[in-house]
């Protein structure tokens, strides 16, 4: 995504919010809270939807995919953006609180993407060696076949989403070492990334200004594949993962009319413009397995 479209999603969320506080007479609006990974995603859905369908009003923020399905817990979103699987306690935390379980409908694919500066000579890691550089124990790009130079390692906070998809697949739920740094956004993180020749960072394949995606291979496989649409459509690419939207309960009026544009010919257009992959034709509507191709 450019700086430009960046800059104008994130003017169109401004709008958005305005709009839900002058028009208050259309309808109740429909709240969306979430993954940072998918917050660009969800503002565009929402922009477009409303240009079609007038009295609708969505209101889409961001906070880390934690902070939506804690919104969603507390009543305080119909539909929270999440980057992971939601968790058994959450799920029960839902059906108590809210008196039904929660829906889970995938939205979208995406590539969890490893991000260099776009003049780093490096061009793939696998597995081992991102476990290696983000636990501390390989500190230098020469160990990776790069320059004796040493590396400034980004990650996410723990709120997130793609947080908790990284520390799962990658450290297999070990800890992070002490000096990697830790930033509130994806968007953050590839600021950062982009400002340091030997800075390495994740998140979602739809951010990609002044930076470069890696290839990847799991660990024990000699075969790296990077994250393009059919490798992740596939389940090739390691850290391939569908993009949810959790609802209370089935999805019904307002909601479910959302939901059906979202995952029909127009919505998956979204997808596609804003950077993510659109959820394959024969299977649109069902959950791929968050842990497919490992």
């Amino acid at each position: 995504m450019t700086i430009h479209r960046l800059t104008t999603v994130f003017a169109m969320a401004a709008l958005l919010l305005l709009a839900v506080g002058t028009s208050g007479l259309a309808g109740k609006a429909i709240t969306m809270k979430g993954s940072d990974t998918m917050v660009i995603l969800g503002q565009r859905w929402a922009e477009v939807y409303m240009k079609t369908h007038k009295d609708a009003v969505i209101q889409v923020t961001g906070g880390g995919s934690g902070t939506g399905i804690a919104a969603l817990i507390n009543g305080s979103a119909d539909i929270a953006q999440s980057s992971r699987s939601m968790k058994d306690k959450e799920k029960d935390e839902v059906k108590a609180k809210r008196g039904a379980a929660p829906s889970e409908i995938a939205t979208a694919l995406d590539g969890l993407a490893i991000y260099v500066h776009e003049k780093n000579p490096i061009t793939r890691l696998n597995a081992t060696q991102l476990k290696a550089i983000y636990q501390g124990d390989i500190t230098s790009w020469k160990d990776v076949g790069g320059p004796d130079e040493e590396i400034v390692v980004y990650s996410r906070e723990n709120n997130s989403g793609t947080y908790a998809y990284f520390k799962e697949h990658i450290l297999k739920n070990e800890d992070f070492a002490p000096q990697v740094q830790t930033l509130p956004g994806t968007a953050s993180i590839i600021n950062a990334v982009s400002k340091d020749e030997w800075a390495i960072g994740y998140g979602g394949i739809g951010y990609s200004s002044g930076v470069r995606p890696l290839a990847v291979a799991n660990e024990g496989s000699s075969e790296y594949f990077e994250p393009t649409e059919a490798n992740v459509a596939s389940g090739k690419y390691p850290l391939a993962r569908p993009l949810f939207w959790y609802t209370v309960g089935e999805p019904t009026g307002e909601i479910k009319a959302l939901v059906d544009w979202v995952l029909g010919p127009e919505g998956q257009a979204v997808v596609s413009e804003v950077g993510y992959y659109p959820l394959p034709k024969p299977k649109t509507g069902e959950a791929p397995k968050s842990d497919s191709g490992r």
